[in-house]
């Protein structure tokens, strides 16, 4: 029995485990490092412990401080969620060692598992077809460009340890192999303790297909059906939905019965994740196995009305599977969006603040796990999602139409979110005729649709509505009106409004009569021929709004200046590179008086897990550089001058 489980892990995943436990009367408990001691998850837990300083390698992957955490806690199990320590063998073995239940494989099959070099071998025997490549042991950077130039290019650098991306590079030539796989090792190391690879055959316009195991330590084994996951960016999925459009009923069976064969072949126990690679002749490829809970495991739950964490803690008791593989059957169609702290118009970096607003969707077919609230605080030291918004169906065409309308539904203010991309994805003819491969975005994204633009009339309308309904004019002069002016991207709004009977006589920029009323968050404002409905959230010094699925924020404008020469404010020096978001640097790859061409590497700056490239804008001279490898710095510093 288990009755006190310690979630080793943050965010939406620890909230979702934490309700599933409650609901078995298992007692939960958590973890948080000193950057989370308010965080969300915290509030769904019975006791929790502090494991650490905010960097995730001294809190979420401290082995030894989350075992002392749960012996303090009197825990019977951990259940790793997924992410930091989910797939570390030693972390399982630490956890029976002292005494207590891993929820998840054993040690042995996740170290089998855990290397996706060893996976390959050992499926290989169980007729598993693999994607030709090199998982040799040697790891000299001479060996692997070896067999890369006999694979051949394109290929895939892939972190052997590793998941979700990291320590992925695709090489499209040999020229550019040393620098990428120096890249791939980095990020692997930093991520996984280990900096090892494998060398795999770049596979063009494939889909991502995945099968959901769930396995019981009394020879059970089952498959739950496929979700497809083509849909990614930089090696990380976004759009998530089960079943996939290009499986026929026996396609499906071939390859649910080639992911039974892949689990039982390390003697694997709980539930995991056996993915695919399937190309246009349908022909398929084993990648790895996921050897903890998915991200994007809700979609199954919906789709096979199964409660997938609750079977993994039962299963971690000892229990036996009450299912088989002939009682499996899909029913309906979901669809799972992952919510990122992400600006689309700034190239998808993540974004960091404070959540001022946090409004999400609900209705029938409607499921959202969030890992964050309003007042959340959104930071630079862990993964970007906030949360993931799952719409069920009867079939693809409602569950598309559902989750396009909790887009639309869908309200985050402080930080900038993903929710326009979701967007575009949901109603771009191709994904909608189930036309997705893990080239989809590469071949029909324009990323310059987000880029930064005037906002709508809507939009104005709304923001002058909320600051005349809340009274936060910050100044006047006399008593002529209410002189509002608005600062955004499209320049300045500047008006007066006069108060009337329940309404207000606006001149300047915007004209005619205002009407508005404000119900919480959400302002309906009605300005001649404009009647727009949205919300408008106070910030520091302005407004953030939402409506129609974009957000903008306008801030108040100074005064005009009477008498003198008004001043103006610089666009910035083209010659000096900031940083976009906060971060560690983690190569300098250039130094003072060297000479670089158009797109070289200046600075590698880690963030939120993720590396991210700061290229040259052009050929220049570097005049000084700013910054030292390990450094941390904000936003807007300094890193890179030129001459």
């Amino acid at each position: 029995m288990i009755n006190r489980l310690l979630i080793a892990n943050r965010g939406e995943i620890a909230v979702r485990v934490a309700r599933a436990a409650r609901e078995m009367n298992v007692v939960p408990l958590g973890i948080y490092s000193e950057a989370d001691a308010r965080a969300y998850h915290v509030q769904f837990v019975d006791d929790a412990r502090c494991v650490g300083p905010p960097s995730a390698a001294e809190s979420y992957l401290n082995a030894q401080a989350i075992v002392r955490a749960a012996r303090e806690m009197e825990a019977d199990a951990i259940h790793p969620g997924y992410g930091f320590l989910s797939e570390r063998a030693s972390f399982a073995a630490a956890v029976r060692d002292a005494g207590m239940i891993f929820v998840g494989p054993t040690p042995e099959a996740m170290a089998a598992m855990g290397s996706k070099i060893e996976a390959k071998r050992r499926v290989r025997e169980f007729d598993v077809p693999t994607v030709p490549g090199y998982e040799g042991d040697d790891q000299s950077s001479a060996t692997l460009l070896e067999h890369a130039r006999r694979i051949g290019f394109p290929l895939l650098i892939k972190a052997s340890a590793g998941g979700g991306g990291r320590g992925m590079r695709v090489v499209e030539s040999a020229d550019h192999f040393a620098e990428s796989l120096e890249s791939a090792k980095r990020e692997a190391l930093a991520a996984f303790g280990d900096e090892t690879v494998l060398l795999e055959r770049y596979l063009r316009d494939p889909r991502h297909i995945e099968f959901q195991i769930l396995a019981d330590a009394h020879g059970n084994t089952i498959h739950l059906g496929e979700r497809e996951c083509s849909i990614q960016r930089r090696h990380q999925k976004i759009v998530e939905e089960a079943p996939s459009v290009a499986l026929t009923p026996q396609l499906r069976a071939e390859m649910g019965a080639a992911a039974v064969r892949a689990a039982q072949s390390v003697g694997y126990v709980n539930a995991g994740t056996c993915e695919f690679m399937l190309e246009r002749g349908r022909a398929y490829y084993f990648l790895e196995m996921n050897a903890r809970l998915q991200v994007e495991h809700p979609v199954t739950e919906m789709v096979y009305g199964i409660d997938l964490v609750q079977w993994q803690l039962r299963v971690a008791a000892g229990e036996r599977l009450t299912v088989s593989q002939a009682d499996v059957a899909p029913r309906g169609w979901a669809i799972e969006g992952r919510l990122y702290a992400e600006d689309p118009a700034n190239d998808l970096l993540p974004s960091t603040g404070t959540i001022v607003s946090w409004r999400m969707p609900a209705g029938p077919g409607v499921r959202v796990d969030a890992g964050v609230t309003a007042g959340s605080e959104v930071g630079h030291y862990y993964d970007p999602m906030l949360a993931k918004l799952i719409a069920f169906g009867d079939d693809r065409s409602c569950a598309i139409a559902r989750f396009d309308r909790m887009l639309a539904e869908c309200a985050v203010d402080g930080v900038r979110t993903n929710v326009p991309l979701l967007q575009w994805i949901a109603r771009d003819a191709a994904f909608v005729g189930g036309e997705t491969t893990t080239s989809f975005l590469a071949e029909r994204f324009d990323e310059s649709i987000f880029a930064r633009r005037p906002p709508p009339e809507d939009a104005i309308v709304l923001c002058l509505a909320g600051a005349l309904l809340d009274g936060r004019a910050p100044w006047r002069v006399g008593d002529v009106g209410i002189p509002l002016r608005l600062q955004h991207d499209g320049g300045l709004t500047d008006v007066t409004a006069d108060a009337g009977n329940g309404t207000w006589q606006l001149s300047g920029s915007c004209s005619g009569e205002l009407r508005a009323d404000r119900r919480g968050e959400i302002v309906h404002a009605q300005l001649g021929h404009t009647d727009a409905v949205g919300s408008v959230t106070p910030v520091d010094a302005g407004f953030r709004v939402s409506c129609d699925g974009a957000t903008w924020s306008f801030s108040f404008a100074p005064p005009p200046q009477t008498g003198g020469a008004g001043g103006g404010h610089g666009t910035g020096d083209a010659t000096r590179i900031v940083a976009p978001m906060p971060g560690k640097i983690v190569k300098v790859a250039v130094r003072e008086g060297e000479s670089v061409e158009e797109r070289a590497l200046l600075i590698v700056l880690e963030a939120m897990k993720m590396e991210h490239r700061i290229e040259a804008p052009a050929a220049a001279t570097v005049k000084s550089v700013a910054v030292k490898e390990q450094q941390l710095v904000t936003a807007g510093a300094p890193l890179v001058e030129f001459e």
